[in-house]
Formats: C-alpha cells, structure tokens, sequence
C-alpha cells in the first residue's frame, strides 16, 4: 500500500487541529441548557430527555452480555479491551446524561460530556487495533490509554476554557477516521457496513439535536433532543452487535496479554 495513504489519518487530523487552532476558541451556545423537553413524569423533570437515555442502557447491558460470552469462548482479539471499555463509556452516558438532564447547567454537563468522549475515543482505538495490521496488543493498550487521556483533557479544558475545540475536534475526528482506517485498510465488508451506518445515525442524531423545538412541535412526544438519545443509542447498538457477529479466535487477547 502506498504510504501516502498510510499517512492520510494522521494528515487529516493535524489539518482538522491547525483549522480549529486559527479559527480561534469556540464557545457554548447561550441558551445551550435551554431544552425543549419541559415534560414532568412521576415526579421526574424534563422526563423525556431523562428516559429516553435508557436507550443506551439496554445497549450496555446487551454489550457487556455480548463481550462476556465471547471472553468466555476465548473469541476476543486485540480490539477487546478498547470495545470493553466502549461498552462502559455507553453505560456511564446512561447516568450522565440522566443526571445532567435533571437539572441542565455546566456542572452537570461536565459528566454528560466525558463518557461521550470516552465512547468516541475508545471506538477509535478499536477501529485502529482491528484495522492496522502488525499491531500488538501492548500498542492496542497504550494507544487506547492515551485516547482515553486525551478525551479526559478535552472535557477538562472546556470545563476550565469554556472552549469546545479539543471536544469537538475528538467527535469529528471519530466520525472521520473510523471509516477512512477501514477503508485503508480494507476491513470486513460488514464491518465497514456496520460502522457506516452507526456513523450516519449519529450525524442524524446531531441534527436532531439542533432540531430539538421543531421536532418536539411536530411529533408532540419526543424533541429532537430526545430523538438523539435514541438514535446515538441505535447506533451504538449496530457496533456492539457487529463486534458479536465477529471471530477472533486467531488472536484471543487472553493469550496475547500472557506474553507481555
């Protein structure tokens, strides 16, 4: 393969860093926290925004149920501990979004935000572990460390900026390079199949959510803020239902880790 092409994923990303870099820092929307959910349910304010993330609830759960039963047949890979902790990262968008759309405001969004970065980077590192050839899993683990650091950072900084570069550049970044490393890479026709439509529904998601007043007007029940918890919760469902369709018995990370 041409190392141009090799070249490209980090190419893209250095040219999406230095774009965010001049454009210069990028704040909150104003009324960010003001959602079109004004439902009260049992008590529960905002009660659709709340209940509509046990969508990636059931998608944990699923998950983990999925990633336990292929350990247990030995049939994990080097992309095993990165889709473990994706699943976590999708369990723990359960309770932080729950909790932040409670009661919405900065300190609360802080904990909405992290497991969402967590789930991109996380992702990422499976996509680049199953899709590099010649990879280890010492590399598979440090490179997923690392991401996982810099999704901590980026939340970080916004917190202590109310800059949204680092953490919009992390979600574009996924969305971007997940597909362009399969395709290099030329990853299992069901993969890249898998992983297109998650990606599509989560850039629909996106759309909802800036749709949130106009949605709710429409369809009475669910805002646009809600329909994005769904839809990201679908999307992640395709992964995570993608990974258990997979063998990796060539490459169990049981094995692989007894040698580092």
């Amino acid at each position: 393969m041409k190392t141009g092409l090799r070249t490209l994923p980090l190419l893209i990303s250095a040219l999406a860093a230095l774009a965010l870099l001049l454009h210069g820092p990028i704040s909150q929307l104003a009324h960010y926290h003001d959602f079109a959910d004004q439902s009260d349910w049992a008590g529960i304010p905002h009660a659709i925004d709340v209940l509509t993330n046990l969508g990636f609830a059931m998608v944990a759960m699923t998950g983990g149920w999925f990633l336990l039963e292929k350990y247990r047949k030995g049939d994990t890979g080097i992309a095993f501990p990165a889709y473990c902790t994706f699943a976590l990262s999708i369990a723990a968008t359960t309770v932080g979004s729950s909790y932040y759309h409670l009661a919405p405001d900065d300190a609360r969004l802080f904990w909405d935000r992290l497991p969402i970065a967590f789930a991109c980077c996380s992702l990422l590192a499976a996509v680049r572990a199953d899709s590099l050839p010649g990879i280890d899993a010492r590399k598979a683990i440090m490179e997923l460390v690392l991401l996982l650091m810099a999704a901590l950072m980026s939340v970080i900084w916004w917190q202590q900026t109310g800059d949204l570069r680092p953490y919009l550049l992390i979600q574009g970044l996924t969305l971007v390079l997940i597909p362009l490393l399969q395709w290099i890479w030329k990853a299992e026709s069901a993969d890249r199949l898998a992983f297109g439509a998650a990606m599509i529904l989560y850039v629909t998601a996106k759309i909802t959510e800036m749709l949130d007043a106009q949605i709710l007007q429409q369809l009475h029940i669910l805002s646009g803020h809600s329909l994005k918890h769904l839809l990201a919760a679908l999307a992640a469902c395709l992964i995570v239902w993608r990974f258990r369709q997979r063998h990796d018995f060539e490459r169990p990370i049981q094995g692989i880790l007894s040698k580092i």
